[in-house]
């Protein structure tokens, strides 16, 4: 992974857009955005597992710790490195589509000011997904994927499918 220089677009002027995920489903939603974010200077936020290394060739990204269920070691470890990246890059907007590394980022997002969009995955249309749910109360915007999922997001806004 290397870093390549993009064109801040006058929609971020203040920052990049930082990109938050782990591997496998919840990086392929953010993926999906790709005709958005690739005209935007952005820093992704990934482990280093094979199929990121293969996905995000290219890109800027700054390793996470894994795993992060239930991995308290590594909720403390991501929160430090979501402090100091997020004080250090000043992104003009934190996107994400889980999983448990979204968490620390949402929240320190939400105490320095900085908007934050959620991305509820495509294959939980009947109940919300932990991360959902942990990070509502840190979300300025709420992406959901199917009508179903509005009944427990009701603020969401309805995009349909990404993939």
């Amino acid at each position: 992974m290397t870093t390549s220089s993009h064109v801040r677009d006058e929609g971020h002027p203040h920052g990049p857009v930082l990109l938050v995920s782990t591997q496998g489903g919840h990086l392929a939603h953010l993926l999906a955005l790709q005709l958005w974010w690739e005209g935007h200077d952005r820093i992704w936020v990934c482990p280093g597992t094979p199929d990121v290394v293969d996905r995000l060739a290219g890109e800027r990204v700054v390793l996470s710790y894994s795993p992060t269920t239930r991995n308290l070691r590594n909720l403390a470890r991501n929160t430090l490195l979501a402090a100091r990246l997020l004080r250090r890059e000043r992104p003009s907007l934190v996107v994400s589509a889980g999983a448990g590394v979204a968490v620390p980022f949402f929240v320190i997002a939400w105490l320095l000011g900085i908007p934050t969009v959620f991305i509820e995955v495509y294959d939980r249309v009947d109940t919300p997904t932990m991360t959902g749910r942990l990070c509502g109360p840190f979300t300025t915007r709420r992406i959901v994927q199917w009508q179903s999922q509005l009944a427990f997001y009701p603020d969401a806004r309805l995009v349909g499918p990404l993939l």
